[in-house]
């Protein structure tokens, strides 16, 4: 699967991600630096319903943010790998245990621990086509 849009219509997008991503909770967002991982992790975050602030974890590692579903608070993590050095260090932060909780994790920076990772894991590639528009597409690592 693939989307281009511009970052105006990045909600819009978000939304046909999540309902074509079906049931899958763990999401690998690989691309260079500024490329928009971290604004279409704000877009998923939005159309997944998280009212709290969303915000980069660049230093703390995990944000855990929470999401309704059928009446209930659910967990949503978002990770940031970029400041790790290896899987080791992945594991020390709490990362394993998020990534193999069942929740929604949204990770930037995966290739900085690639082993962790559930076989499932929906890996997620962002390229910036200009100053206003972006592609994904959904891949294999």
């Amino acid at each position: 699967m693939e989307w281009t849009f511009s970052l105006d219509a990045v909600e819009e997008t978000a939304a046909a991600f999540i309902r074509a991503a079906g049931k899958a909770r763990v999401f690998a967002f690989h691309g260079p630096m500024g490329a928009g991982k971290t604004t279409f992790i704000h877009a998923l975050c939005t159309a997944y319903g998280v009212s709290s602030t969303v915000s980069s974890p660049t230093f703390s590692i995990i944000n855990e943010y929470r999401y309704p579903v059928n009446g209930k608070e659910l967990p949503l993590y978002h990770m940031d790998l970029y400041r790790l050095r290896d899987e080791e260090e992945a594991q020390r932060a709490g990362v394993e245990d998020a990534l193999y909780s069942g929740h929604i994790c949204l990770v930037e920076w995966p290739e900085r621990a690639p082993g962790i990772f559930p076989e499932e894991t929906l890996h997620v590639y962002i390229s910036l086509l200009d100053t206003q528009t972006r592609r994904i597409k959904i891949g294999n690592y």
